[in-house]
């Protein structure tokens, strides 16, 4: 498996289903926004929950600061649709169902699922910051912190 992509690197190229069979790449933001891709291991559970609906509340300041934000879990994109309407939430979920986003970015957990890592991803598609070991509480705080301090967006 892929080690996982360290500040320096360039991202790997993704691509995956999110709503409505629409697709979605990391390349769709190159030279316009930084991303913050989020893996996370599942649809409707607590930390999970906790740590989309953080996203939601932030996605005015991150939109602001020239920031998207893109979820990925091992979930089908009917999970997705459904926890993103349970919770309103306002940025797209991408369905790793083949595992093949989680094993690029060498964020597969034991069982199959993604880790719970994030990724700052720069307008040039080049990793600028990983949290290995998220802790939700307070997360998103340090990822605003952190695009800031780097001056990403």
């Amino acid at each position: 498996m892929p080690e996982m992509p360290k500040a320096g690197d360039k991202a790997p190229a993704i691509e995956a289903n999110t709503y409505g069979e629409e697709s979605v790449s990391l390349g769709d933001f190159k030279g316009k926004k930084a991303v913050v891709l989020y893996f996370y291991p599942r649809d409707n559970t607590p930390g999970c929950t906790k740590e989309a609906c953080g996203m939601r509340d932030s996605m005015e300041t991150l939109s602001e600061m020239g920031v998207q934000v893109m979820g990925v879990s091992t979930d089908s994109v009917k999970s997705h649709e459904n926890f993103r309407d349970k919770y309103e939430l306002n940025f797209p979920l991408l369905s790793d169902k083949e595992r093949e986003i989680v094993r690029a970015y060498g964020v597969e957990n034991e069982r199959g699922s993604a880790k719970r890592v994030t990724f700052l991803i720069d307008k040039n598609g080049v990793v600028k910051h990983v949290w290995p070991k998220v802790k939700v509480d307070g997360h998103v705080d340090d990822v605003l912190s952190k695009i800031k301090e780097l001056g990403v967006a």
